[in-house]
């Protein structure tokens, strides 16, 4: 029975599942919950991740949620991946465990924090938060600084490693979701960081060519969100000259 996937790529961290299965070669079912129309909220779903979120996955009669702990079984249950995603040597996973756990309390916040605030809840018909934006784009701003800094001080790839692991891949996909942003904010947030930008550009090449194939919904999502953001501003420059 193949595993099955149950994700919505414009989930960072479904994208994430999706590209370590790929580029591993895991047979696998990819299953939709369609989160913009609250499907992580059915019955049946729940029944598999009572959390409400995407990813999850189905593996037999075992069930998991939480993208880290999915990517690291992942890892260890299915012989053919690669050694270099998630090491055996105890003090590498260590590191990789403990760049995961920062990520969901700093970059993931800041991340999440900004994008939601400033561009999906307005655009979906959301609540939106403003002083959450500001509060989001500051922690990102400092996350990447520790990205820059310390996470990549040593290597090509986090911590020191010369192929990328679990947590290249997780945090790869959690900066993409910057495409949202309009050109000039995103550029504005990430061009001082030449590292991060490096190593990005670096993780999407060693994942080649799925990267690209799964952030396909990301991009045209973000090319009609630009379009909208530019008919709105002409709109509001007329609006101010009447």
């Amino acid at each position: 029975m193949a595993l099955k996937v149950y994700v919505d790529r414009m989930s960072q961290p479904s994208r994430a599942v999706l590209i370590f299965c790929k580029i591993n070669g895991i047979d696998f079912e990819e299953i939709l919950v369609d989160v913009l129309k609250n499907k992580q909220f059915s019955p049946e779903y729940k029944e598999i991740n009572p959390m409400c979120q995407v990813p999850a996955i189905v593996d037999g009669r075992f069930k998991l949620f939480e993208s880290h702990a999915i990517l690291i079984y992942l890892s260890c249950a299915f012989p053919g991946v690669a050694s270099h995603w998630y090491p055996s040597d105890l003090f590498k996973r260590s590191k990789i465990h403990s760049v995961l756990d920062w990520h969901h309390s700093n970059l993931r916040r800041g991340t999440v924090g900004l994008v939601f605030n400033s561009i999906l809840a307005p655009l979906n018909g959301l609540p939106s938060n403003p002083q959450a934006a500001k509060e989001g784009e500051k922690l990102l701003v400092k996350s990447l600084g520790k990205l820059e800094d310390y996470w990549l001080k040593d290597g090509r790839f986090l911590v020191g490693s010369l192929q990328p692991s679990i947590a290249d891949i997780s945090l790869v996909c959690e900066i993409m979701q910057l495409e949202f942003l309009s050109e000039e904010d995103h550029d504005r947030i990430l061009r001082p960081y030449k590292k991060v930008v490096k190593w990005m550009e670096d993780t999407k090449k060693a994942t080649a060519p799925h990267f690209d194939e799964v952030h396909r919904v990301l991009f045209k999502a973000q090319k009609r969100i630009r379009e909208r953001m530019a008919t709105e501003s002409v709109k509001n420059k007329v609006k101010s000259k009447l």
